[in-house]
């Protein structure tokens, strides 16, 4: 007999197991900036103290430049990838089954109503985004709309839903900023470490075997660290997308409708103008590249959507 899994319990876990991730996220960018301003502070005079203080002042600006480039994603996020995706904003005589689910999970969810978009396109797929539950947009392919039954589409809605409810679009916001400011930081001090080799190997032979030791430290976490966040940001995402579908059966009551939609979902779903490896993680299934069990787990956006449906399967109210 297989047990069935508490869905609320599976929501707090992932809850958890995310801020974990994010910590771990900032504590890497941290580092990379405590790196590079001990390396500053050994260049700057003849020793290299086991403590550096410009360590620390880089460390804290690194945290300070990451929140305000993160507080600006938030603010124009958002309006940036509906315009991408080509999302046009769409009236209840539109899509009047649509705009009735939609506002049914959202009571479900106790969050404001949305705005309700379309993308033009066959595909099937959907996503939200909003920086907070009030000033929230979710947006289906007409390709969705076209081919999903009401319990199916409720199921969809209520997992965007979920992401609002959740937070998720503001999580994936921050994680995606600050993987993107580790990747630009390394990549100029790989670029900075190249062009002064020369004149830093002089200067370090002077200094003794501790400075080469703490360029070489240096060179390899600047490799590393981008590598490391792209796995943490894989991780994150793929946590909100089990606590969607944990927290979309728990507005609907019914897992059957979003078991039934990952199942086309994972037929139809494809590429189509709008979408990039930039947006690929906010989709209920990756429209870049499909995921499956014997993908390598570090590089995926999406759990595997057999797994997603295993789970549902498991999960009880």
């Amino acid at each position: 007999m297989v047990a069935v899994t508490d869905f609320v319990g599976a929501q707090k876990t992932n809850r958890r197991n995310t801020l974990v991730l994010l910590v771990i996220l900032t504590a890497l960018a941290a580092l990379v900036g405590y790196l590079i301003g001990w390396l500053l502070e050994s260049e700057a005079s003849n020793s290299v103290p086991l403590l550096s203080k410009a360590g620390v002042a880089a460390a804290g600006l690194m945290a300070a430049v990451s929140i305000g480039w993160s507080g600006l994603s938030l603010a124009f996020g958002d309006k940036l990838v509906l315009s991408m995706a080509n999302a046009k904003e769409i009236d209840k005589a539109d899509a009047p089954q649509l705009f009735n689910v939609v506002e049914e999970m959202s009571i479900a969810a106790g969050v404001p109503m949305p705005r309700v978009m379309v993308l033009e396109t066959d595909a099937l797929n959907a996503f939200a985004t909003g920086n907070k539950p009030g000033n929230g947009t979710i947006a289906v392919t007409r390709g969705l709309l076209n081919s999903l039954n009401r319990d199916e589409l409720q199921g969809v809605v209520a997992h965007e839903m979920a992401h609002l409810a959740n937070l998720d679009t503001r999580y994936m916001v921050v994680v995606g900023v600050t993987v993107g400011l580790i990747a630009l930081i390394c990549d100029m001090v790989l670029r900075s470490m190249a062009w002064g080799r020369g004149n830093r190997g002089s200067s370090s032979n002077k200094k003794g075997g501790g400075a080469a030791i703490l360029i070489i430290l240096l060179i390899v976490v600047a490799i590393l660290a981008p590598i490391a966040a792209k796995f943490v940001q894989m991780a994150v995402s793929r946590q909100r997308e089990y606590l969607a579908d944990a927290t979309s059966v728990q507005f609907t009551r019914n897992p059957n409708g979003l078991i039934s939609a990952l199942g086309k979902l994972a037929e139809k779903a494809a590429p189509f103008p709008g979408v990039s490896r930039a947006t690929q993680h906010l989709f209920i299934v990756n429209p870049v590249q499909t995921f499956t069990s014997k993908s390598s787990a570090l590089l995926a956006t999406h759990p595997d959507i057999a797994d997603r449906i295993a789970r549902l399967r498991n999960l009880g109210a």
